[in-house]
């Protein structure tokens, strides 16, 4: 039986409830990947607390011949005032180890884009770290580009 992304086409779709034990150790790697601990506890309520809130859109990339998880991607509603429409943040995306170089990374951002457009959006927005020279060729292969011109300030609460 067919078991890896080598074996067929990738499939997305929108997560749910039924799909929380899948995607989150998927979040859990993704969090250890930009050097967070790992905690699968924390992983696991923060994707479901999202979920049962419906204060974003996760959406779930499988090789069609297999039920496992490859990847993930998580979209954050928010809105351009001055455009007075919808934006998209896309804030998470990630691919398992195994999974990586098989286009589970681009399947996903193909469906963050679509979406985006079914609802009407202005724009999907993204950010990476300056370092992650695979996420940023990627992103610019589909059409995404490098915002110049205004800065960005973040206040830390904590």
């Amino acid at each position: 039986m067919p078991n890896s992304v080598n074996d067929g086409v990738i499939t997305t779709s929108r997560a749910t409830l039924d799909d929380l034990d899948a995607v989150a150790p998927l979040f859990d790697a993704y969090r250890v990947f930009y050097r967070q601990p790992s905690d699968a506890a924390i992983a696991r309520a923060f994707i479901e607390e999202r979920l049962r809130r419906d204060e974003s859109v996760i959406f779930v990339a499988r090789a069609a011949a297999t039920s496992a998880a490859w990847g993930f991607t998580q979209l954050y509603p928010a809105f351009t005032s001055v455009a007075a429409r919808r934006i998209w943040i896309l804030n998470d995306l990630f691919v398992a180890p195994e999974a990586r170089k098989h286009g589970v990374a681009r399947a996903l951002m193909e469906r963050a884009r679509a979406f985006a457009g079914e609802t009407g959006a202005l724009r999907l927005v993204l950010e990476t770290a300056e370092d992650n020279h695979v996420a940023q060729s990627l992103y610019e292969s589909l059409g995404y580009e490098l915002e110049t011109g205004e800065r960005h300030y973040s206040l830390t609460l904590d």
